[in-house]
């Protein structure tokens, strides 16, 4: 049977539901199986064979069946010529960095990421391979330009950023990016391709924790980087191959799995989030909401102008109290979950204390500990009914 190609012509539904999905050959099956091999049959020859190579079907650690149904599907979905999907988000940017950046290297990077971006750029490649780094606000396009020297050879931003919500604006610092002839690669998780597709605005690559949205279920762990394939090519044979950063096969068929429902639970989170924000914006008890969506936050016209449908599930807030109040009302959350992650299911919230060695970093709201919550697909009213119900048992409403 001739395999089935959907291409950009037909819907981001479409693609979520068909792409990298076919009529397995040997049984009949519409749904692609797990593959849990981790050696694939060799021609009759192999001699020849390039025993790092990533093209064929040779070793998991090379590249397995369920990745590379994986692979085509995100690569679609994010607008990208290419896809290599690794075992984690972690591994996603840490496979980025390893493969393009070289001792004397200069990397910018915004100055509100994911933990281990700080600890890769800042701590890890810095120390020990002497890759420059500078943290920069990226919000701003003119600290952004001043930033930039002639060895600086990557840009690296995340928007939405986690976890204060920080927009930056990806078509403008791709334009600084490629004027001082480096590359730029977006942190796209908090947005999901549903809601933003970086290479559509001028970043060369696309990065995602699959862990979060594109899995959804909170049962797997992976990450993607989606670009060109020259880059990719690169990315693969070096940080997968090389570095053993592979996913396993079970981890990208739950993946698969998951990703088919991308549109419809995006569309709940996008709508359980802006309502909770609004909600909680109302409350005089609440110091600060940081939501892309509110017309009140910093950055939601330039959020506008590159995220649609919507703005994503995660917001951050902070109460007008003491550390000890913040995690009083925690526990007397009922629905909602106290865990770390983000776009699963259900909801979760971690509180964020005054500890955090970035604080510094971070607008002056931030200080004094707050609230990252990621919105789940419960009803709103019923997300809302807790919060509310905490707050009152705390004494603040």
């Amino acid at each position: 049977m001739e395999k089935r190609i959907y291409g950009q012509e037909f819907g981001f539904s479409t693609r979520a539901v068909h792409t990298g999905n076919d009529v397995d050959g040997e049984t009949g099956a519409i749904r692609r199986p797990i593959t849990m091999a981790n050696s694939y049959a060799l021609p009759y020859d192999p001699s020849e064979m390039n025993w790092s190579g990533a093209d064929k079907s040779l070793y998991t650690r090379n590249g397995g069946s369920n990745q590379k149904y994986l692979e085509e599907k995100l690569a679609s979905l994010s607008g990208g010529e290419d896809c290599v999907v690794l075992a984690s988000g972690a591994a996603a940017l840490s496979g980025l960095f390893f493969a393009l950046l070289k001792t004397g290297d200069h990397v910018v990077f915004s100055s509100v990421t994911y933990i281990a971006v700080y600890r890769l750029l800042h701590e890890l490649l810095n120390h020990k391979f002497n890759i420059e780094t500078t943290i920069v606000d990226t919000g701003d396009l003119e600290a952004v330009q001043a930033s930039m020297r002639p060895n600086t050879k990557l840009v690296h931003i995340e928007t939405p950023g986690n976890p204060t919500l920080a927009i930056s604006d990806i078509r403008s610092i791709a334009g600084i990016a490629h004027a001082g002839g480096a590359l730029l690669s977006v942190d796209n998780t908090f947005a999901s391709p549903y809601n933003q597709r970086p290479l559509g605005l001028g970043a060369d690559f696309s990065v995602e924790s699959l862990t979060k949205y594109i899995n959804g279920h909170g049962d797997a762990m992976g990450g993607a980087v989606i670009g060109k394939k020259a880059h990719l090519d690169l990315i693969r044979a070096q940080s997968q191959v090389n570095l053993g950063g592979v996913i396993s096969p079970f981890n990208a068929w739950l993946i698969m799995r998951g990703s088919v429902t991308l549109p419809l639970r995006m569309r709940q989170h996008n709508e359980n989030a802006l309502k909770i924000a609004r909600y909680l914006e109302s409350l005089p008890c609440i110091r600060f909401t940081a939501y892309p969506g509110l017309e009140s936050c910093r950055g939601h016209a330039v959020a506008a102008s590159q995220m649609s449908p919507g703005f994503g599930g995660v917001l951050a807030f902070g109460l007008d109290q003491d550390h000890d109040t913040h995690n009083r009302f925690v526990s007397h959350l009922r629905l909602i979950t106290s865990a770390v992650s983000l776009g699963h299911d259900e909801s979760l919230i971690v509180f964020l204390g005054e500890k955090d060695e970035r604080q510094y970093l971070y607008p002056p709201e931030f200080h004094g500990g707050f609230f990252r919550f990621s919105a789940g697909l419960e009803d709103g009213e019923d997300i809302i009914a807790d919060l509310d119900q905490a707050l009152k048992k705390t004494g603040l409403r």
